[in-house]
């Protein structure tokens, strides 16, 4: 036994040392599965198994790295580079590079990211003529997604009338000619989508037998990380794959199961044990990241579903605080208490802003949270925002990247043919597009032929296509000889990509040429990179696969120190000191698209688990009582996972001391009140007409029964504090401060303060929630 297996605890140690047949690896959150996955393809390596007949699948790139520099670290790193390791879709593009000829792809075909195939499919929803509110493109495109993941092909889509029925009913009976000419298209470009990469692997190893027995004598051990996470394509592969020598490993969690909505199958993991013989099943139960409270109360969470593997998580961590719950009144104060709660915990403790984060059901709860950070002056980062990649002045230089690896490439030429400008108009653009899809070429391929072709295009707008077309050329000729840096500096400057924005001037026009350059630095980077892997060139090819591939969460941000803001779908695979789980309310928290059914109301559920299971210290839930949604402030409800938790687990911070009825109908039924009628009422035996406003008395007694009645609230003369300049306040919402200045008198009077913020702030005193210091 070799001595790197004494760093494993004896649960972790015998999925490793099990060698040969199938085995599954029940992994509880923080039990170390990646250490499993690392140290058992270390073990086999010991073993005398070639590290070119390992397969290791992930579903980030980031976690394929941190693996590889471990398995580095135990064997080293010589052999390690022969592994095949990576995501699902950077291995099976890599296999499709070798071997996609035979389906008719080239070798170094397009892979078009999300923006790439709306834009296509627009494009084709405009040229059909069809109703373009009916017709969303994006619809369209998750629409095709799911049928890809799903192995709809177009074939199977127009033999399935449930399915062509199905669009019909929903007004869409274009949608498979769509389709049809979305796939042609791709394919006349040369280009295939993060679904044609498993779609096209399954493809090829259905029609071509030879090439399936190839990959399985090649892959002899398989290895699958988060196995729950795949969906029917990828389950489909793998079990290609793993067919003939069955020695497949697969890890997962069916309790982190959160991903239906992207085609992720939870019977994958469920049904493992009935699609091999002799399965060895392995439990990992031991939780090494989060404090007992946290794992008992995620325990009590996951165990209300009852659809699930047996496993009990445990951890020898120390008891650890309780869970905090916290109720606001609003979603603006519940984003305030998030930002007060990590300044006091990072100024109490001195921490850094990284071991905090924020998660929450959906992106638009992020606002409130924002706004409350900033002006805290606390640094913090979105997940899952705008990628890098995704930027305009990115997708134009990596457009022209694009082109010279691949000129058939449609949606990178339509993008920068008339960027910058060189006098091509739509027109033009669009008679090329007809003639392309008339003659079944490319565009660039119509451009090349156009003294054959009569067009109608006038004499100098030929020059300037040509001219194109030439440069184009020229790139392709240097891209024999340089590398992807080198190329990529040249087309930036001999395109007028850098003159562009540098004659532009303007802040944006800056920061875009900043970005260039970041673009630049992070090629340089890739190609120094790409020296230390055993069959890597650091080519353009290579670069532009490794980018189309990259997800936001695939960022190394280790050394920045931000609060990190997400969605809890983000936030799989992350671990945080301190956790903020916000808007744990009904029909945001479940989700209210998300309870029509059991198994759907089961993966909210495992999604509550997740975020909470990524908290190590402490774990905070936040709720509200009134939420703006759609621009309305209406009544919430806590969530119904809140009194799943034990309250031996929950410190209530704001615990709810006096009854609140909850009107069982609504008050609209009953109209608006006609206030014109309540002014025509005379008063009676000689009482004041109501101004409809309690007295000050009445306000005063209100307010030990409900004391946020009255936003906001407002003082009598005799409530006013009184203050001078100097004085020493605290106001519920800035804070700490110092009176400088007072003005006016009576109901009128003001107080300018200058809080420990560095914010001066004008209060009137009859509405300002202030409590004299001293």
């Amino acid at each position: 036994m070799k001595p790197f297996l004494d760093h494993l605890n004896e649960a972790q140690k015998a999925p490793v040392l099990h060698k040969d047949g199938p085995l599954m690896v029940i992994a509880g959150a923080g039990s170390g599965k990646t250490r499993v996955l690392t140290y058992r393809i270390a073990h086999l390596m010991h073993q005398d198994v070639d590290a070119f007949n390992i397969l290791a699948l992930t579903f980030t790139n980031k976690a394929a790295r941190e693996m590889k520099k471990r398995i580095a670290e135990l064997v080293g790193t010589s052999e390690t580079k022969n592994l095949w390791m990576g995501t699902f879709h950077s291995v099976f593009a890599r296999l499709l590079r070798y071997d996609g000829d035979k389906l008719g792809y080239p070798s170094n075909f397009t892979i078009y990211d999300t923006q790439d195939s709306q834009r296509l499919i627009a494009s084709i929803i405009k040229e059909m003529g069809l109703d373009k509110d009916i017709y969303k493109y994006k619809q369209i495109q998750n629409r095709i997604s799911s049928y890809k993941n799903s192995l709809i092909t177009v074939k199977a889509y127009f033999q399935n009338p449930e399915l062509m029925e199905a669009d019909a009913m929903a007004k869409r009976p274009r949608l498979g000619d769509i389709y049809q000419e979305y796939v042609d298209r791709c394919f006349k470009s040369g280009a295939m989508d993060f679904d044609d990469l498993l779609l096209r692997t399954n493809e090829l190893l259905t029609r071509f037998p030879d090439v399936l027995l190839k990959y399985q004598d090649r892959f002899r051990y398989i290895l699958v990380d988060e196995y729950q996470d795949t969906n029917h394509s990828q389950y489909l592969i793998v079990k290609a794959l793993s067919d003939r020598y069955q020695n497949i490993c697969v890890v997962g969690d069916d309790a982190q199961s959160i991903y239906s909505f992207r085609g992720a199958n939870i019977t994958n993991i469920l049904n493992f044990q009935r699609d091999y013989d002799d399965v060895a099943v392995y439990r990992l139960e031991q939780n090494y990241r989060s404090t007992k409270n946290i794992v008992n109360a995620a325990n009590a969470i996951i165990a209300k579903n009852k659809n699930q593997l047996e496993k009990v998580v445990w951890t020898a961590n120390d008891e650890g605080s309780k869970i905090k719950l916290h109720r606001s009144p609003t979603d603006a104060e519940e984003g305030r208490f998030v930002a007060g709660s990590i300044f006091e915990n990072k100024m109490q403790q001195q921490l850094p802003n990284n071991h905090f984060a924020v998660l929450y059901r959906t992106n638009s709860q992020s606002r409130s949270i924002e706004d409350a950070l900033r002006k805290r002056d606390i640094p913090y980062r979105i997940y899952g925002g705008l990628s890098f990649y995704q930027r305009k002045e990115i997708k134009d230089v990596l457009s022209y990247l694009r082109l010279v690896i691949n000129p058939k490439d449609e949606e990178a030429l339509k993008r920068v043919i008339n960027f910058p400008a060189r006098g091509i108009g739509q027109t033009t653009i669009d008679r090329l597009t007809v003639a392309a899809n008339q003659y079944g070429k490319s565009i660039f391929e119509i451009i090349e032929n156009l003294d054959k072709l009569d067009l109608k295009i006038n004499s100098g707008t030929q020059r300037k296509l040509e001219d194109f077309v030439n440069m184009i050329k020229s790139f392709q000729i240097m891209n024999e000889n340089a590398d992807a840096f080198t190329l990529a500096e040249h087309v930036a400057r001999k395109s007028g990509i850098l003159l562009e924005f540098k004659k532009d001037g303007t802040p944006e026009g800056i920061a875009r040429m900043e970005n260039i350059e970041e673009l630049l630095n992070g090629i340089k980077d890739f190609v120094e990179g790409q020296k230390e892997l055993a069959d890597a060139k650091g080519d353009l090819t290579e670069f532009l696969e490794d980018v189309a591939l990259a997800t936001d969460m695939d960022k190394d941000t280790s050394d920045d120190d931000r609060v990190a803001l997400m969605t809890i779908h983000l936030a799989k695979g992350l671990e945080f000191p301190y956790v903020y789980i916000v808007g744990m309310e009904e029909d945001l928290f479940p989700s209210a698209m998300s309870m029509n059914t059991r198994s759907e109301l089961e993966e909210e559920r495992r999604l509550f688990y997740v975020a909470l299971t990524r908290a190590e210290k402490q774990a905070y839930l936040t709720y509200t009582q009134n939420r703006y949604r759609w621009g309305k402030l209406i009544d919430a409800e806590p969530s119904r996972f809140l009194e799943e938790i034990d309250e031996k687990y929950i410190d209530n911070l704001t615990p709810v001391d006096n009854y609140r009825f909850k009107p069982l109908i609504s008050s609209d039924i009953f109209g608006e009140v006609d206030k014109s009628r309540l002014r025509q009422q005379k008063p009676t035996n000689g009482t004041p007409p109501s101004t409809g406003r309690p007295s000050p008395d009445q306000l005063r007694k209100l307010r030990k029964i409900r004391p946020n009645l009255g936003e906001p609230s407002v003082r009598t003369q005799e409530d006013i504090p009184e203050l001078s300049v100097g004085t020493k306040v605290n106001h519920t919402r800035f804070g700490k401060g110092e009176v400088i200045k007072l003005e006016g008198a009576g109901n009128d009077k003001k107080a300018e303060i200058r809080f420990e913020r560095g914010d001066v702030k004008k209060l009137l005193l009859r509405f300002a929630k202030l409590e004299v210091l001293n």
